[in-house]
C-alpha cells in the first residue's frame, strides 16, 4: 500500500472508532485490522498505518494536552470526534513523526486535507489553526528548509561554474 494519504485516513478512521467506542486498549488493533481490510482490500503492507494509530494512543498523554493548550476555548470532549482525532494524529506526527519521512508542513496539510473529506464545514480551518499553533509553539522546525535547500543547490552550482574555486 504505496499511498500514504490512504494509509492516515485509514488511521484516523480507526483512532475515530477506537474513541468512539470508549478508548479501550485492547479493540485497537482488531480495530486497525478490520479498517485495513475493508478500506484497503488486497494491500498487504499496514506498516504506516499501525506505526500512526500506536504511536498516538501511546503518546496521547503529550498530544491530547497539547491540543487542550493550543485550542484553549475548546475543550478536548467538545471538539467533534472526528476532529479530535485528525489532530490527535496530526499532532502525533508534528511531535514524534520522521520528518525526513513527513516533513511538519506536510503533515499539517494531510490532516487539513482529512479534515476536509470527513469534517464538517470549519473542520478543515479548526485544524489548520490548531495545528499551526502547535507548529509555532515547536519553533516552527525545518520553516526555512525549502530555502536553505535551494542555498545549498544555488551555492553548489556556483561552485561548480567556477571549477571549485572560492570567492
Amino acid at each position: 500500500m504505496a499511498n500514504r494519504h490512504l494509509q492516515r485516513s485509514i488511521a484516523m478512521q480507526s483512532l475515530f472508532e477506537w474513541d468512539f467506542r470508549g478508548q479501550e486498549d485492547d479493540s485497537i488493533e482488531a480495530i486497525v485490522t478490520h479498517n485495513c481490510a475493508e478500506f484497503a482490500p488486497g494491500a498487504d503492507n499496514f506498516t504506516f498505518v499501525n506505526a500512526l494509530v500506536s504511536g498516538t494512543v501511546d503518546k496521547l498523554g503529550d498530544v491530547d494536552p497539547l491540543i487542550t493548550k493550543c485550542a484553549p476555548e475548546w475543550p478536548l470532549d467538545q471538539i467533534a470526534i472526528v476532529d479530535r482525532n485528525i489532530l490527535r494524529l496530526g499532532t502525533y506526527e508534528l511531535l514524534f513523526g520522521n520528518y525526513e519521512e513527513t516533513p511538519p508542513k506536510v503533515a499539517i496539510n494531510e490532516a487539513i486535507e482529512l479534515a476536509k473529506t470527513y469534517g464538517g464545514d470549519s473542520s478543515a480551518r479548526f485544524v489548520n489553526g490548531v495545528l499551526g499553533t502547535i507548529y509555532r509553539e515547536m519553533g516552527e522546525p525545518m520553516k526555512d528548509d525549502d530555502a536553505q535547500k535551494a542555498k545549498d543547490r544555488r551555492d553548489t552550482t556556483k561552485e561548480e561554474v567556477s571549477g571549485g574555486a572560492k570567492k
